[in-house]
């Protein structure tokens, strides 16, 4: 499960997830791209599922990149407390991702194969997607 090694502050606000990504929004090192088209939270438990989905149907051929990182600490509370005493502690982490984000990419099979792993990747994930190559973007 990806998460920062070391942190300074653990404990970070929501923040807002508006406009479209500025940065990482280009295919640099693959030849095919999964893009963000919604904005969302993806937990890191969700960007382990896609990577394994993935690279279990390329079969050891070709090559993944992971291009979002989860460094955002959501914290939760327990159960059946009451309000106040402080913020919650953190309790799994996110990547924010906007929309036109490239969060994964490919390299090293054909199309087809591309294709397939990445709608694969797809369903893992709680947003809607898209399947690009360097050509296009």
């Amino acid at each position: 499960m990806l998460m920062p090694k070391r942190v300074k502050y653990r404990r970070v606000q929501r923040g807002r997830m508006k406009g479209k990504a500025t940065s990482g929004n280009t295919i640099t090192y693959g030849s095919y791209g999964l893009v963000a088209l919604e904005p969302a939270w993806i937990t890191s438990n969700q960007i382990e599922a896609a990577r394994i989905a993935m690279t279990r149907y390329i079969k050891r051929g070709g090559q993944v990149w992971i291009k979002i990182f989860p460094d955002k600490p959501i914290t939760e509370k327990p159960a059946e407390t009451r309000m106040g005493s402080g913020k919650g502690s953190p309790e799994y982490w996110v990547a924010v991702v906007k929309p036109g984000r490239v969060m994964f990419e490919m390299d090293g099979v054909d199309i087809e194969t591309a294709k397939e792993a990445m709608r694969l990747a797809m369903h893992k994930l709680p947003i809607k997607c898209k399947f690009v190559t360097k050509e296009t973007t």
